[in-house]
């Protein structure tokens, strides 16, 4: 078992959450609703779906705690291909309603990098090295 083909995330609000992916950071999907069971976006590489938390939860057999509420020791990542892009990629995430966790800068690993919260407090981080290559499907290659 060496892929992941699917990450889920359990949104509080699918209109909030589907507005700020789908309109706001431009992942593609070919769903218009902005309101549907379940979302899933078309990246590059492995795919990103959205589904009600309290659904999700059940669907596990958890309990729903609360996300967003301290660090949960997960992060998602875009890797950009320029330290100009990971500062659009900030930008765009508050722009779109998400909020700045920690402005983009040099960092010890010797690349450049900083972190937005998405709706529901989901972390991601947009970082960019000189050193990295992609594949063709935009993926990094970690050798």
């Amino acid at each position: 078992m060496n892929r992941i083909n699917l990450i889920t995330l359990g949104v509080r609000n699918m209109t909030v959450s589907v507005q700020f992916y789908r309109d706001g950071l431009g992942f593609e999907t070919n769903t218009e609703e902005d309101a549907p069971g379940i979302v899933f976006f078309n990246n590059e590489g492995t795919k990103l779906a959205l589904y009600p938390l309290k659904e999700l939860a059940k669907d596990t057999g958890e309990k729903v705690e609360d996300p967003g509420r301290g660090f949960s020791g997960m992060t998602l990542a875009y890797n950009a291909k320029s330290v100009e892009e990971v500062d659009a990629i900030i930008q765009q995430a508050a722009s779109a309603g998400g909020r700045v966790a920690k402005e983009p800068e040099w960092v010890f690993w010797g690349g450049y990098s900083g972190y937005f919260k998405d709706p529901d407090g989901y972390i991601w981080e947009a970082a960019y090295a000189e050193f990295w290559k992609f594949d063709e499907q935009n993926m990094l290659i970690l050798e």
